[in-house]
């Protein structure tokens, strides 16, 4: 049974950003480690002071959470977690990720930005890009990072096409554009939201460098994110009250923008998908931990191929040797230090839970007759309470095994007390039961081996036909996706992309192809 969602009362940091250098947070990674269900990573992403964390909070349905500033400076540094129960979903927990605001004049590094975005991309099940205005040029202009992805990013390629290989780990793209105050029309015709963004997002004709530039932004838009998703905002209150939104009450709100956040807040909530890796498995916050230590992998890997392209004359691998010697005691004192960190809270939590069972022993309400199923019931309350408490961290399950190991005899001696008070005939009941059942088990072994291995076999089989049906499922979307793709292409006129996307249509179609049986 999957351990209930942590109780977080407030946001913690995830991945500090301190001066461009950005850093897990042990803390965070316990929290994120302990949450066993299925998760719904839903992270937002775009210019500084848009209102981001606002509507991080709405998704809590919190007022105050991550914070919000009433000044032009950006308050969140880094990227920001909360994880919650999921409001629709049961047994599976919702993960906010709030990022810092791209393009804040005052960092002195914008490398920072560009990791920040990718990160949240990777994390996510669904990314929210929050603009302010309308999606103009230079509305696109700001998601210049997109284009970039490709030189952050390395996929285990399928084939030689990289939207095709994006498409599978990428998650939904949902556009929020903030303080919307035009008419969605195109001529006579009024449009939907979301023909408005397929709109923007048609390629434009003409040569010059420009107009490749254009579009290759657009490419990437539509090739990355065949699910797309736009809402339009308009201002939340008077420019008296923007500054104090945590305070005001939902009917000083303008009614507009309330019945635009409920449905930003009601498609999260209802379409975010559960984020799942290639291959159909679903990604709980053990797995995203996980994930998260590869980043340290991929960024120890570019950090060599940084000092190879730099260094000459090291004919020994002195520095070389040296150089990972640091990036692995790095990574070491890291997990380390978070597990000591697990530990300590781990045992202070047990401690606590255990202070009335030592009040009852120091009473001796165990040594009476019935005191053992007291005991038994006592300490069945304090591993549930356990297992609620949030933040124990990736040492959880083994400090609580050693714990249980040295209450052991503690069990055994109650046990014993209780038995002495027992009627003979009882003690002469128990070790008949006791023998007829070591009989049956006997007897059942064997058929238990036998049915234990079939029933192997049976899921292994099973296994390996899901994992075929995820891997047609997820080819035949990209397959989707392509074909609409190309079908657009040749309604903008592109004749030479769209006969490049057909070969790759016939390529896809061939490898889907199940193979040909030879007749003997």
């Amino acid at each position: 049974m999957d351990t209930p969602v942590l109780p977080m009362p407030a946001p913690l940091c995830l991945v500090t950003n301190k001066d461009g250098v950005l850093a897990l947070n042990p803390a965070a990674l316990a929290v994120l480690h302990s949450v066993t269900q299925p998760v719904v990573v839903v992270a937002i992403a775009g210019l500084y002071r848009t209102g981001k964390s606002f509507l991080m909070n709405q998704l809590a349905q919190k007022r105050t959470g991550f914070p919000l500033g009433p000044t032009v400076y950006a308050e969140t540094k880094g990227i920001w977690m909360w994880c919650l129960p999921h409001p629709r979903q049961p047994r599976v927990t919702l993960v906010l990720l709030d990022t810092e605001g791209l393009g804040d004049p005052n960092k002195d590094d914008d490398h920072s930005d560009a990791w920040i975005f990718t990160l949240a991309l990777l994390l996510s099940s669904t990314l929210v890009y929050n603009s302010i205005g309308t999606i103009d040029q230079r509305a696109l202009e700001q998601l210049r990072l997109v284009t970039e992805l490709s030189e952050h990013i390395r996929v285990r390629e399928k084939d030689n096409n990289p939207a095709s290989n994006f498409v599978s780990i990428f998650p939904g793209f949902v556009w929020t554009v903030r303080d919307f105050t035009l008419q969605l029309r195109a001529g006579e015709k009024t449009l939907s939201e979301d023909e408005y963004l397929e709109d923007v997002l048609r390629l434009q004709t003409g040569g010059g460098q420009k107009a490749q530039e254009r579009n290759e932004l657009r490419r990437c838009l539509r090739n990355f994110f065949p699910r797309r998703k736009l809402f339009t905002m308009e201002r939340p209150a008077a420019d008296a009250d923007l500054t104090r939104l945590e305070e005001l009450r939902e009917d000083e709100l303008q009614p507009g923008f309330r019945k635009q956040v409920d449905a930003f807040c009601r498609y999260i909530w209802e379409e975010a998908p559960v984020k799942v890796l290639p291959g159909g498995h679903q990604v709980t916050g053990s797995a995203s931990y996980d994930a998260l230590l590869a980043v340290h992998r991929d960024c120890e890997q570019r950090a060599l191929a940084l000092f190879l392209s730099r260094a000459f004359a090291d004919h020994e691998h002195q520095y070389h040797d040296e150089l990972v010697h640091k990036l692995e005691a790095a990574k070491e004192e890291f997990c380390q230090r978070n597990k000591e960190a697990s530990e300590q809270r781990c045992r202070t939590v047990l401690q606590e839970l255990w202070r009335d069972v030592e009040l009852r022993l120091q009473r001796g309400d165990y040594v009476a007759r019935g005191g053992a199923q007291l005991f038994k019931d006592d300490l069945h309350r304090v591993l549930e309470e356990y297992k609620q408490r949030p933040d124990k961290g990736v040492r959880a399950e083994a400090v609580l095994k050693e714990f249980l190991r040295e209450h052991e005899g503690l069990a055994q001696v109650l046990k014993a007390t209780e038995v002495q008070l027992e009627l003979a005939e009882r003690q002469q009941e128990a070790a008949a039961a006791e023998a007829e059942a070591a009989r049956k088990a006997a007897e059942a072994w064997k058929e238990e081996q036998k049915r234990s291995m079939e029933e192997y076999e049976r899921q292994l089989q099973q296994r390996m036909k899901e994992e075929q049906r995820t891997w047609l499922e997820e080819q035949q979307r990209v397959l989707e996706h392509h074909r609409k793709e190309y079908e657009a292409l040749l309604r903008e006129g592109f004749t030479r992309e769209a006969a490049a996307l057909k070969e790759q249509i016939r390529e896809l179609q061939e490898m889907m192809r199940p193979p040909k049986c030879t007749v003997l």
